[in-house]
Protein backbone atom coordinates (compact mmCIF):
# COMPACT_ATOMS: atom_id res chain seq x y z
CA UNK A 1 0.00 0.00 0.00
CA UNK A 2 2.08 3.29 -1.23
CA UNK A 3 1.32 6.38 1.23
CA UNK A 4 -1.33 8.05 -1.04
CA UNK A 5 -3.34 4.87 -0.44
CA UNK A 6 -2.76 4.80 2.57
CA UNK A 7 -3.59 8.94 3.50
CA UNK A 8 -6.84 8.54 1.57
CA UNK A 9 -7.67 5.40 3.68
CA UNK A 10 -7.47 6.97 6.94
CA UNK A 11 -9.58 9.96 5.36
CA UNK A 12 -12.20 6.89 5.13
CA UNK A 13 -11.55 5.90 9.18
CA UNK A 14 -11.74 9.35 10.06
CA UNK A 15 -14.97 9.79 8.48
CA UNK A 16 -16.64 6.33 9.52
CA UNK A 17 -15.44 7.66 13.30
CA UNK A 18 -17.04 10.82 12.80
CA UNK A 19 -20.28 8.72 11.43
CA UNK A 20 -20.58 6.74 14.71
CA UNK A 21 -19.92 9.45 17.01
CA UNK A 22 -22.90 10.76 15.24
CA UNK A 23 -24.63 8.23 15.29
CA UNK A 24 -24.29 7.94 19.58
CA UNK A 25 -25.28 11.71 19.52
CA UNK A 26 -28.42 10.75 17.75
CA UNK A 27 -29.35 7.94 20.25
CA UNK A 28 -28.94 10.09 23.53
CA UNK A 29 -30.91 12.84 21.75
CA UNK A 30 -33.83 9.91 21.04
CA UNK A 31 -33.35 9.07 25.04
CA UNK A 32 -34.87 12.45 26.01
CA UNK A 33 -38.29 13.82 26.44
CA UNK A 34 -39.58 16.40 24.21
CA UNK A 35 -42.45 18.91 24.16
CA UNK A 36 -42.93 18.35 21.01
CA UNK A 37 -42.25 16.65 17.60
CA UNK A 38 -40.17 19.66 16.46
CA UNK A 39 -37.98 19.95 19.22
CA UNK A 40 -37.38 16.45 19.13
CA UNK A 41 -36.29 16.55 15.76
CA UNK A 42 -34.98 20.33 15.97
CA UNK A 43 -32.64 20.13 18.49
CA UNK A 44 -29.18 21.28 19.03
CA UNK A 45 -27.53 17.56 19.22
CA UNK A 46 -29.63 16.53 16.33
CA UNK A 47 -28.84 19.45 13.68
CA UNK A 48 -25.23 19.34 14.57
CA UNK A 49 -25.14 14.83 14.38
CA UNK A 50 -26.86 15.62 10.56
CA UNK A 51 -24.37 18.06 9.99
CA UNK A 52 -21.94 15.74 10.47
CA UNK A 53 -23.03 12.96 8.70
CA UNK A 54 -23.25 15.36 5.73
CA UNK A 55 -19.32 15.70 6.23
CA UNK A 56 -18.60 12.14 6.24
CA UNK A 57 -20.42 11.87 3.09
CA UNK A 58 -17.92 14.97 1.62
CA UNK A 59 -15.20 12.75 3.34
CA UNK A 60 -15.77 9.97 1.92
CA UNK A 61 -15.86 11.38 -1.55
CA UNK A 62 -12.77 12.04 -1.37
CA UNK A 63 -11.14 9.15 0.11
CA UNK A 64 -13.10 7.19 -3.13
CA UNK A 65 -10.65 9.28 -4.99
CA UNK A 66 -7.33 7.61 -3.60
CA UNK A 67 -8.01 4.18 -2.46
CA UNK A 68 -9.39 1.38 -4.65
CA UNK A 69 -13.04 0.45 -4.83
CA UNK A 70 -12.75 -2.99 -2.97
CA UNK A 71 -11.19 -0.92 -0.35
CA UNK A 72 -14.36 0.84 1.22
CA UNK A 73 -16.49 -1.54 2.56
CA UNK A 74 -13.58 -3.36 3.91
CA UNK A 75 -13.03 -0.09 6.06
CA UNK A 76 -16.61 0.93 6.57
CA UNK A 77 -16.55 -2.21 8.31
CA UNK A 78 -14.77 -1.10 11.17
CA UNK A 79 -18.29 1.10 12.31
CA UNK A 80 -19.28 -1.76 13.66
CA UNK A 81 -15.86 -2.05 15.97
CA UNK A 82 -16.71 1.92 17.05
CA UNK A 83 -20.53 1.26 17.57
CA UNK A 84 -20.56 -1.20 19.70
CA UNK A 85 -17.17 0.33 21.75
CA UNK A 86 -19.60 3.31 22.53
CA UNK A 87 -22.98 1.37 23.09
CA UNK A 88 -20.55 -0.67 25.80
CA UNK A 89 -18.93 2.54 27.22
CA UNK A 90 -21.61 5.05 26.67
CA UNK A 91 -24.64 3.54 27.14
CA UNK A 92 -23.63 0.79 29.11
CA UNK A 93 -25.13 -2.48 26.54
CA UNK A 94 -23.70 -6.07 27.15
CA UNK A 95 -21.25 -7.75 25.05
CA UNK A 96 -22.57 -11.00 24.50
CA UNK A 97 -20.96 -14.12 22.59
CA UNK A 98 -22.74 -13.43 19.57
CA UNK A 99 -21.54 -9.85 19.25
CA UNK A 100 -17.93 -10.98 20.16
CA UNK A 101 -17.83 -13.64 17.44
CA UNK A 102 -19.17 -10.94 14.75
CA UNK A 103 -16.79 -8.41 16.26
CA UNK A 104 -13.71 -10.96 15.38
CA UNK A 105 -15.11 -12.04 11.86
CA UNK A 106 -14.98 -8.21 11.43
CA UNK A 107 -11.35 -7.97 12.67
CA UNK A 108 -10.54 -10.73 11.08
CA UNK A 109 -11.69 -9.92 7.16
CA UNK A 110 -10.00 -6.42 7.42
CA UNK A 111 -6.65 -8.72 8.54
CA UNK A 112 -6.86 -10.91 5.85
CA UNK A 113 -7.93 -7.92 3.18
CA UNK A 114 -4.41 -6.23 4.39
CA UNK A 115 -2.77 -8.89 3.75
CA UNK A 116 -3.41 -8.76 -0.01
Amino acid sequence: MNKTVLIYACVLLLGVFVSAISQVMLKKSAMKQYDSKIKEYMNPLVIIAYIMFVGTTFLSIIAYKGIPLSMGPILEATSYIYVTFFGVKIFGEKLNLRKVVAMGLIIFGIIVYAQG
